[in-house]
């Protein structure tokens, strides 16, 4: 059962007159704010969002307490109280320290649902349980169901939000491998997983993989269909090794990358053919909602590498059709697969894994190519590239019903933009430089100019998670500087060209391209499609993870109302604040 948003329907207990006289109205609220989330959310499978009611009106603890008995056998990560009217605050709020809390007071005047919502922010944040406070900014009439335009939007950000923060709880991080290369974000902090996300760490020997490959521990059907899909799909691309490949060795190695993509998605997920094959210990999977692969280099120094894998698992299809991404982070870097996370959940779209590799000024480009950069482009971008998990999806190449190139939703995607995209792609033999068990890298550019958020979690001093997020575009560079910047790096590699979007919001890390880059807290970054922010700081609000850094506007920021009570002009200090007074929301 996916989690549930439960909705309260607050009223005033008096009777004899007054109770009765709301219940038809209070109850109308409750059943709109259901059909508008129901409506508008999805899980991550596609399927719509549930909500469920609270038995009856909540007019005092009694009920209150008769609520959440209910939503405790439902499954509830969330609650909405809704009321048109004047209630007793700290005798009808949620208490429940594990449920993320709004409240919607209605905006009239026969009854004073805000006078309510006032007080019970101020019960919340006295309680030490923050809330979301959700206002209408117009007054409407007492028999008015319609939901305002900033009503609306407070309810589905509050929903899509809460639900990611509830589909992430009780899952499972599975590390393949340990640390890659020192990179710090493949230090997997239990903790932070466990107290911010709600998500258990574990770990899996790389030879788990090799145990599973050698026991041909997997669907052999599906084996040889994913090997023939890969054949007839996965082209091979520019080699760039002085000594390539034997062909009856290349042939080795798309037998070994499709296996191991299959045994990683098992280890992660679980697969009930394998109960059927006497193996009923690796039929159950590991529960994992996130996976990191660490590779290099005691995997890569003399087994191919982990970037079909990584690519085929992160895209939202492969040999069976369209499909939900199985997020897996190259190196292991679980803080930047936690991030692809945060924006798969909030679009349900692919997210793509990259190092935040080079600033090309301007001025450096023209040095280089002897053109000036143009459009988006003119002050400068940062390079995108990774030999390992960038999805196909980032080709750009999947189209809506009005021709314009996005990455989609993964439901949505159609037979023709995966040809589209997987004729874009070619797949080159691992540099042996690099990885010198072989392997292959994908090989593509984005081809569309689209919206873009680029986000990152860091740890500070080996507890505090920080959130920096970059909205911005993709671009598409012009042939002739595009082939001569991309192949002083690798030629081989997937690459995509970003550019933050700059002045404005966003103070001295956003004054230029320059100091996102000077400002980005790690080597790598995950990017997602459409301009996310504002949902990216609900959410980390929510988790009760300070953002360091974001170029949002002000008045696009939704948080606790509780946060205003830690500073109104300073609102990235009053987060940091808020988040240290109150801890995780899982801290125990």
């Amino acid at each position: 059962m996916y989690p549930r948003i439960g909705i309260r329907p607050i009223i005033d207990g008096r009777q004899l007159g007054i109770r009765e006289s709301l219940e038809e109205q209070t109850m109308d609220m409750a059943k709109t704010a259901k059909a508008l989330l129901e409506s508008e959310l999805r899980y991550p499978d596609g399927t719509p969002v549930e909500c469920v009611i609270a038995p009856s009106t909540i007019g005092g603890g009694a009920e209150a307490y008769q609520c959440e008995e209910y939503f405790s056998t439902q499954n509830v990560c969330a609650t909405l109280s809704v009321t048109p009217c004047w209630c007793y605050g700290s005798e009808t709020m949620d208490l429940n320290p594990l449920t993320i809390k709004a409240v919607w007071g209605f905006n009239g005047t026969e009854r004073p649902g805000a006078v309510y919502l006032a007080a019970a922010m101020a019960a919340h944040t006295q309680r030490g349980l923050p809330a979301f406070a959700i206002y209408g900014r117009d007054v409407q009439e007492k028999d008015d169901t319609t939901v305002p335009d900033d009503v609306r939007e407070k309810l589905l950000r509050f929903g899509r939000c809460a639900i990611a923060a509830g589909v992430m709880r009780n899952k499972a991080y599975v590390n393949i491998g340990g640390v890659a290369m020192g990179i710090g974000g493949s230090y997997c902090n239990s903790d932070f997983f466990q107290k911010y996300l709600g998500i258990r760490a574990e770990w899996v020997d790389m030879t788990e993989v090799l145990r599973r490959i050698n026991l041909e521990i997997y669907d052999h059907d599906e084996f040889e269909k994913a090997y023939k899909w890969t054949m007839d799909n996965c082209p091979l691309g520019f080699d760039c090794n002085e000594k390539p490949l034997t062909p009856e060795h290349t042939e080795e190695n798309w037998e070994f990358v499709v296996k191991m993509t299959l045994v990683i998605r098992d280890i992660m997920l679980g697969n009930e053919t394998l109960a059927g094959m006497n193996w009923l210990e690796e039929s159950r999977g590991r529960n994992a909602i996130l996976g990191g692969f660490q590779g290099q280099r005691q995997w890569t120094d003399w087994l191919p590498n982990g970037d079909f894998s990584e690519a085929i698992l992160n895209s939202t299809f492969d040999w069976n059709g369209k499909k939900q991404p199985t997020l897996l982070a190259t190196e292991n870097d679980g803080l930047n697969g936690v991030s692809m996370l945060f924006g798969h959940l909030l679009t349900n779209r692919a997210s793509l894994f990259a190092d935040v590799r080079t600033y090309w000024s301007p001025e450096a480009v023209e040095r280089v190519t002897g053109i000036k950069p143009e459009g988006l482009a003119a002050g400068g971008f940062i390079h995108l590239i990774n030999s390992g998990s960038a999805a196909l999806d980032a080709t750009g190449l999947a189209k809506d019903e009005n021709g314009e190139r996005l990455m989609k939703q993964w439901w949505d995607m159609t037979q023709e933009d995966i040809d589209a995209i997987t004729d874009a792609v070619d797949w080159c033999p691992a540099n042996l430089g690099y990885f010198r068990g072989g392997g292959f890298s994908s090989h593509f550019r984005t081809q569309a100019q689209m919206p873009m958020t680029m986000m990152r979690v860091n740890i500070v001093n080996g507890t505090q998670p920080v959130l920096q997020i970059a909205e911005g575009w993709t671009v598409v560079l012009p042939d002739e500087i595009h082939k001569k910047l991309d192949e002083r790096t690798d030629p081989t590699w997937p690459t995509t060209w970003f550019v933050p979007r700059t002045g404005g919001a966003g103070g001295t890390a956003f004054q230029d391209v320059y100091s996102v880059m000077a400002n980005w807290g790690a080597n790598h970054g995950s990017i997602t499609y459409g301009h996310i922010g504002k949902d990216l700081i609900t959410l980390a609000a929510m988790l009760r993870i300070p953002v360091s850094m974001h170029n949002v506007p002000d008045e696009d920021i939704y948080r606790p109302h509780a946060w205003s009570a830690f500073g109104t002009k300073d609102l990235e200090g009053a987060d940091f604040r808020a988040c240290a007074a109150y801890g995780p929301l899982y801290k125990g």
